[in-house]
C-alpha cells in the first residue's frame, strides 16, 4: 500500500519554514528528515510515525489514536504510530510534528 499523499503534502507544507528539512522515499513511505535525522514519516499504511523522546513516548499512548510502533514484532524505542484520524486537523498535525521534530533536533539523538 502507498502512502497518503494528502498527508505528505500537508506534512510537508507545515515543515516547510523549518531549515535543512527533507523528505525521503524508505519503505513504501515517504520520510521526513530534519537536520539529517528523521522526525517523521508518512507510512505505507497511511498512518504517521512520530520520533519522539523516548522518556516521554509513555505518556502519549494514552492519545487517542497512537501506539507503539512495531517493526517485526519489536517495539521500536522513541517512536509512535498516530492514526490519520488523530491528526484529522492540521493543529492535531502540527502538534506532533513539533513533538516529532523536537526529538530529531535533540544534542542526543543518533
Amino acid at each position: 500500500m502507498a502512502y497518503d499523499e494528502v498527508l505528505a503534502a500537508r506534512v510537508a507544507e507545515l515543515l516547510g519554514d523549518l531549515p535543512d528539512v527533507r523528505s525521503q522515499k524508505m519503505f513504501g513511505g515517504l520520510g521526513f528528515m530534519v537536520g539529517g535525522h528523521m522526525a517523521v514519516a508518512v507510512a505505507s499504511g497511511g498512518d504517521l510515525m512520530v520520533r519522539v523522546d523516548p522518556g516521554e513516548a509513555d505518556a502519549w499512548l494514552d492519545e487517542p489514536g497512537v501506539r507503539p510502533m512495531e517493526m517485526h514484532g519489536r517495539q521500536m524505542r522513541g517512536w509512535l504510530v498516530v492514526s490519520i484520524a488523530a491528526v484529522a486537523t492540521d493543529e492535531e498535525l502540527d502538534r506532533w510534528l513539533r513533538r516529532g521534530v523536537s526529538r530529531a533536533c535533540s544534542p542526543d539523538v543518533r
